[in-house]
């Protein structure tokens, strides 16, 4: 691959699908961070809603956006993100992969989800950056997701930007479609604090262990929104803490946080 600027790695909380057309801090904070990048040759996203056995990247050079949700406002289905797929950088990455042990596949038929688009839309609203997603595997344990990042880390030298797209916390049987915004159950704020706290002191590895935080089960019933976070991570091993640029809640247990590592 060829040696560009390094790039950053992001892990955003993409919320609901209605922060597409919707503003708030998590939503600025996108818009923050994509003004301040150097423009990527591609970005490489570990969405929550592609999951599959073993690694899977897109590779279609025209790529469908999936609106993979129910009874929303018609406004968010008639958005369209039309950033074109990189299938000669998604055939290096499944190569790369390949080489650490992770039988990696290239599907030419899926396109984007609604956990690669609506941060996109704010961090390259223009959609002329290549977009490739990569699945996460819940079948997996963090250690897994981790080490998958870190075989994605030398992507950065090669500008692609990797970005975890999940939640911090995702209790959506808990949603409390009253709670003021911005404000965290006590549930919600135990687990993120956990979380932040080890970020904040380069203890990344120690989120390994996620099961054992503080409510761990109530935030993630199911790890597929936290498994994001590990492969950001990995691809961030080695990097400074990392810098906060959101850190709010919406009804009360939906994390909407946004870091990024250097």
């Amino acid at each position: 691959m060829n040696t560009m600027p390094r790039q950053p790695v992001l892990f955003v909380s993409h919320g609901a699908p209605l922060l597409a057309v919707q503003e708030n801090a998590a939503t600025a904070a996108w818009r923050e961070i994509g003004q301040s990048l150097a423009t990527p040759r591609a970005v490489l996203v570990a969405s929550a809603h592609h999951d599959t056995p073993g690694p899977a990247l897109t590779a279609h050079a025209h790529q469908e956006t999936i609106h993979d949700f129910y009874g929303f406002p018609q406004a968010l289905y008639d958005i369209h993100y039309p950033a074109p797929g990189e299938p000669v950088i998604a055939g290096e990455i499944r190569e790369r992969l390949a080489s650490a042990g992770f039988a990696a596949q290239l599907d030419v038929q899926r396109g984007i989800d609604h956990g690669v688009w609506v941060p996109l839309l704010r961090l390259f609203p223009d959609a002329d950056v290549p977009v490739i997603s990569i699945s996460v595997d819940p079948r997996r344990d963090a250690r897994w997701q981790y080490r998958l990042g870190q075989t994605l880390a030398p992507l950065r030298d090669a500008g692609v930007l990797i970005v975890g797209s999940g939640s911090l916390t995702h209790n959506l049987r808990a949603l409390d479609w009253r709670a003021p915004a911005g404000i965290g159950t006590p549930e919600a704020r135990a687990f993120a604090d956990w979380t932040l706290d080890h970020l904040a002191a380069g203890r990344d590895t120690a989120l390994l262990d996620w099961e054992n935080a503080p409510q761990a089960r109530f935030n993630h019933p199911t790890p597929e929104h936290w498994l994001p976070l590990p492969i950001a991570a990995g691809a961030a091993s080695g990097s400074p803490s990392p810098q906060m640029h959101a850190a709010t809640f919406e009804y009360g247990v939906l994390a909407q946080h946004a870091l990024r590592w250097q």
